[in-house]
């Protein structure tokens, strides 16, 4: 007697996770919520939302993709940055001052917004795509580092 073994079916889950993995190759933990695992493709600078406003303002176009979750902005920014950025501060001489700014990087976590075109239902302060990740369009490469000058 002959054994068949029955074709592969389709995954079961088409959430979130799956768009990130899939699509864009980053790394999620299980939710819920869905969370993208920063250092290894990406950090993500945290700031008040309306601070990013006027860094998205001053910068233009030059960002990657931008989340906003209640009255907090994420930019993510090139994996290793949240290292550079006590040495950016320090280098500023702002070191010493009080900011309301957050770097997460190696084994840090962000809650994922829902991918684009999704139904965005939910939490009131559930965050959001402002600029949203392209699929095959590199977002890595083209993201912004935060070095403190060389001189």
């Amino acid at each position: 007697m002959a054994l068949t073994v029955p074709s592969p079916r389709a995954p079961l889950d088409d959430g979130p996770a799956r768009w990130y993995e899939d699509e864009l190759g980053w790394a999620t933990l299980a939710g819920p919520p869905v969370a993208l695992v920063t250092g290894l493709r990406f950090d993500v600078l945290e700031l008040p939302a309306a601070a990013g406003r006027g860094v998205l303002r001053r910068v233009g176009a030059a960002t990657g993709p931008v989340a906003l979750a209640g009255h907090r902005m994420r930019l993510l920014v090139a994996a290793g940055s949240a290292e550079e950025l006590p040495g950016l501060l320090d280098w500023l001489e702002w070191g010493g001052i009080a900011l309301d700014l957050a770097a997460l990087g190696a084994d840090g976590r962000m809650t994922a917004p829902l991918p684009p075109g999704r139904d965005r239902s939910g939490a009131p302060d559930a965050p959001v795509w402002l600029r949203a990740p392209v699929p095959g369009r590199g977002v890595e490469a083209s993201l912004p580092a935060l070095r403190a000058a060389p001189w």
